[in-house]
This record gives structure tokens, C-alpha cells and sequence, in this order.
């Protein structure tokens, strides 16, 4: 293999056995510990709703058997559930039984809803009555109904590793949301990371911050953890941000996981968590700047990860190998991962330059397709590489910088600008909480890079002090033409940066403006 070139082979990934349960392997590691604490869901008021390992695993097993009785191998079953321990339950007893579960996100609307449903034709719903909900021609069946105990147990349903084992949708930044299909095996692909992001261990007590719906917390918040014998623990509905470090101190939490924003909304009033060895963070781009603040505050470093929907994630830092500063992290061991060159994939770039990000097609982890969408598939593959539609470079200590997704490169004045690097830059002014770019087009044929900043709680700094920053830093064609001042940046229901949004927010007013005026506005989104 060619040092010089941006392709780092990592070895073999874990075997796959032909046959294979994604939820049997889950709770084979669960009833290895049937009296250990499997979860807890803590609320700030000091309430705490506490499960075993063997009570879980009991209840997946009766919801096994309660999808068994009503439905054929390979139904899917649409989850429309709230952050109840009944959301996993469902989840892995479908899963076990051979079913295909989509869970859904409790904020979409019973509109979208009903467009997924059209989507994926769920043979079954199973949903908590107090989302909204449109009107499904499926049985729908409320969550109590879902058993905890049952008679009937059965072995796992001998599914094929390559078999749909459950779908998640993408977040949709770039467009409508894509189901995207995952296989049994997904699973063995996640004890990659238990060693080259989490180092996960099965004393640990992780705390995610998202919502069980979210893929993010669904695996690294749950799946591993249980895989293990460790303990998960969720924060109740409407816990606040400012709350998680009281909750994580009081649960003994050992690992944090959350997107950037959690981290940077905890360190408003920061608290100590004496438990605590690091953080994870995965979802949006760790700022140098965050992760500094986060380990002056806390004595904890946050190990950042890279992945996707289609993939979960595959380049990470760890305690054993931390990321270099600007850099997301190294390939875990087992993936093979290289930088194409995106106007000839077949051409490997270099080291050092910026290219398409692209994952071997090979590794257990990557999903099966597009359900009902072969042809968008198959544009994503080329020869051995899946191409991921990032952009990332790799330096010659074998660590990968990313650069942002290729939907999100700005242009302006026809230099092509990584949203990354300008961000970074402004991210270093000592008023600032959150910076965010893009471009927007303020008359036709004219793009100019737009920045949006949050200020510190107490400061107000100004956008001369803004360009003064890029000024010192940035190349001419790099510098932000407009600054916009918000109280929030716009997100996603899961806490990624909208970036459609903020465009949206950059041309108003901009109708007749020359290029080079800038804008500021109080106005939060």
C-alpha cells in the first residue's frame, strides 16, 4: 500500500457469521448480567425509573413473541413512541422476531408521519396516543398493549446477517429524508467503536443526551452499552440542557454522549462530574475551541466521531489515540477508508488533499440501500467505495480533518470555501458561543459568505470585531461579506445545524443591497 496515498486499511473487521440476530447479539450480552442495572431514566427533580438487565431481556422476549402472533416474517412495524423504556423493548423485540422496526422521530408532524408510512408500508403501527397521529390503513396499536411478561417464548428468528434487520431515516439537511436500510450485521460493525471511540467497558454508566428514537442514541446509547453488560442512562422528556451535568453527577455517569451543542449549552453553568473519564460527541463538527473549553472546565477531553446514517461512524478519536487539534480522528480498526478524487472516483487522492470521503464497501456496518430507491443506491457505490458525500483530507500521521459535506462547500466570488475552516476561525473570538457560515446569493449570479454568530451570555461583540477576526486569519475570498447576530442558530430535531435555514435567514432584506454590506439583527430563530 502506497504511504503517500490517503488510504488507510485498518485490517479485518469482525467475522460475519451467515446466520445472525442483531438483538439476540445485543442481549446475550445483557443476560451475562441479568441482576446489573440495564437502565435508568433520570429526571432532575431527583426521580430515577430503574430496569435489570434480566427484566429488559424479559420484556423483549414477550414483545417477540406479541409481534410473532400478529405479523410474518419481515413486516415492518412503524414505532411512532415517546422517550419510554417501551421504545427499546419494541424496537429489539421486533427485531428479534424477525420483523423490521422504523422508528420515528416524536417531533414530526402527523403529516410527516403519514408520508413516511406511504414510504415503507408498515404492516403494523405501534403508537403512544398522545402524538399526533394521521389516519394509517394498518392495525394501530397503543403502547400499553405492548407486554412485559409472556408465557410464550421463542428462540430468535434465524435471519440472515445480510437481512433487513430495521430502517432509519436521514436527517434530510440536503433534502426529503431517505429510509435507509440496515442489515443484522450492523451491529458487529459497532465493536469497532467500542474500542476506538467509547472504550467502553461493562462497569460503565453512559449517559446520551438524545432521545431514544434518535439512531445515535438507539446505538451508542443503548445497544452498546447493553451488548456489554453496562448501564444506559436517558434523561427524562423535557429535561433542559443546563440539567444534564446534575443528572450525569448525580447517575455516576462515566461516559457523556451528546451532539457539540449539548456540550456547549452545559458549560453556560458548568457543574462538576467527579464520575466522568471523557465525552463523545458525533452529529455536527466539534470545534477546536469547544473541545478546549470543555476540558479546561472539566479536566475531560470529548473524543469526536464521523459517520453517517448510512454507516454510523467510522473515524473517531479515543483515550487511547485522541484526536489531533482541527482533526475528527483515525479510521477505527477493521475499516478500510480512503480520500477519491470526486471527479474520478476510481483515483485515489493523495495525502493532504481534500477529496470524497469513501468507506469500503465491504465493512459490516454499511447499509443494505435506499428502500424503493435503487438508483439513488447505486449512484452511491463506485467500484470497491461508498462514497459518503463528505469531504475530508489525510495528514501524514494517518488523521483525517473534515472539511463538511460536499452539499455544504460555498462559493463566492468563485473560489470554492469549506464552511469548517471559516467557522474555526471565528470560533476563536473570545464573545462568541456559536458561529455558523454558508453561502447565500444576493442577486442573481452573486454569492457572498454569510456569517452567523451567537454571543456569549454578557458580551456584544460587534461585526467590525467579526471581521477583524477573518481578517487575521482568513484569505480575502474566505472572509464572511455579511454578519448576522442570533440568539440561537436554527437546528434539526436532532440538534444539527440547518443550514437551509440559515440562508434563509441571510437574504432577508438583502433585495437591492450591494454585495459587500453587512448585516447584523438581534432576532434570534
Amino acid at each position: 500500500m502506497d504511504a503517500s496515498l490517503s488510504l488507510i486499511d485498518e485490517g479485518l473487521p469482525p467475522a460475519v457469521p451467515p446466520r445472525f440476530n442483531l438483538a439476540a447479539h445485543v442481549l446475550a450480552g445483557m443476560a451475562r448480567r441479568p441482576g446489573h442495572v440495564a437502565l435508568e431514566i433520570l429526571a432532575p427533580d431527583g426521580t430515577v425509573r430503574r430496569w435489570r438487565h434480566g427484566e429488559i431481556v424479559a420484556a423483549i422476549e414477550a414483545a417477540d413473541a406479541f409481534f410473532r402472533r400478529r405479523l410474518s416474517p419481515g413486516s415492518r412495524v412503524l414505532l411512532r413512541l415517546g422517550n419510554s423504556v417501551r421504545f427499546p423493548i419494541a424496537f429489539l423485540g421486533a427485531i428479534r422476531a424477525g420483523m423490521v422496526p422504523v422508528p420515528l422521530s416524536a417531533q414530526l408532524t402527523a403529516c410527516e408521519v403519514g408520508t413516511v408510512a406511504d414510504d415503507i408500508a408498515p404492516a403494523l403501527a405501534l403508537v403512544d396516543p398522545d402524538l399526533p397521529l394521521p389516519q394509517l390503513e394498518v392495525p394501530v396499536l397503543p403502547e400499553d398493549e405492548l407486554p412485559t411478561e409472556s408465557e410464550c417464548r421463542h428462540p430468535p428468528a434465524p435471519t440472515a446477517a445480510d437481512a433487513p434487520a430495521y430502517i432509519v431515516f436521514t436527517s434530510g439537511s440536503t433534502g426529503r429524508p431517505r429510509a435507509v436500510v440496515h442489515a443484522h450485521r450492523a451491529i458487529l460493525a459497532r465493536q469497532m467503536m467500542h474500542r476506538d471511540w467509547y472504550d467502553l467497558r461493562p462497569n460503565d454508566r453512559l449517559l446520551h443526551a438524545g432521545a431514544f428514537n434518535w439512531t445515535f442514541t438507539l446505538g451508542t446509547g443503548l445497544m452498546d452499552p447493553w451488548s456489554v453488560g453496562a448501564t444506559a442512562l436517558i434523561p427524562a422528556p423535557g429535561t433542559p440542557p443546563d440539567a444534564l451535568a446534575l443528572l450525569a453527577g448525580r447517575g455516576g455517569a462515566t461516559i457523556l454522549a451528546a451532539v457539540p451543542g449539548i456540550y456547549r449549552k452545559m458549560l453556560k453553568e458548568p457543574r462538576p462530574i467527579p464520575s466522568l473519564r471523557h465525552g463523545l460527541a458525533a452529529g455536527e463538527s466539534l470545534l477546536p475551541t469547544l473541545r478546549n473549553a470543555w476540558r479546561e472546565t472539566t479536566g475531560t477531553d470529548i473524543h469526536e466521531a464521523l459517520g453517517m446514517s448510512e454507516i454510523s461512524t467510522f473515524i473517531s478519536g479515543s483515550p487511547a489515540r485522541p484526536a489531533p487539534r482541527a482533526a475528527v480522528g483515525f479510521a477505527q480498526r477493521g475499516r478500510r477508508v480512503a480520500i477519491l478524487d470526486p471527479d474520478t472516483p476510481s483515483r485515489i487522492l493523495p495525502r493532504g488533499e481534500v477529496g470524497m470521503l469513501a468507506v469500503s464497501r465491504r465493512d459490516p456496518g454499511l447499509f443494505l440501500g435506499y428502500l424503493g430507491a435503487e438508483s439513488e443506491t447505486r449512484i452511491r457505490f463506485h467500484a470497491e467505495w461508498f462514497l459518503t458525500g463528505d469531504l475530508a483530507s489525510l495528514d501524514e500521521t494517518g488523521a483525517f480533518r473534515h472539511h463538511g459535506r460536499a452539499d455544504d462547500m460555498m462559493n463566492a466570488g468563485g473560489y470554492r470555501v469549506f464552511p469548517r475552516e471559516v467557522e474555526e476561525a471565528l470560533a476563536t473570538h473570545p464573545g462568541i458561543a456559536e458561529v455558523a457560515v454558508t453561502d447565500i446569493e444576493v442577486k442573481p449570479g452573486v454569492r457572498i459568505i454569510a456569517a452567523f454568530c451567537v454571543p456569549k451570555e454578557g458580551t456584544a461583540p460587534g461585526r467590525d470585531e467579526i471581521v477583524a477576526i477573518a481578517s487575521k486569519r482568513l484569505a480575502v475570498y474566505k472572509r464572511p461579506r455579511r454578519v448576522v447576530f442570533l440568539d440561537a442558530l436554527p437546528r434539526s430535531a436532532n440538534g444539527k445545524i440547518d443550514r437551509r435555514r440559515l440562508a434563509t435567514l441571510g437574504r432577508r432584506g438583502t433585495a437591492g443591497e450591494p454585495a459587500d454590506r453587512h448585516t447584523s439583527t438581534g432576532k434570534g430563530s
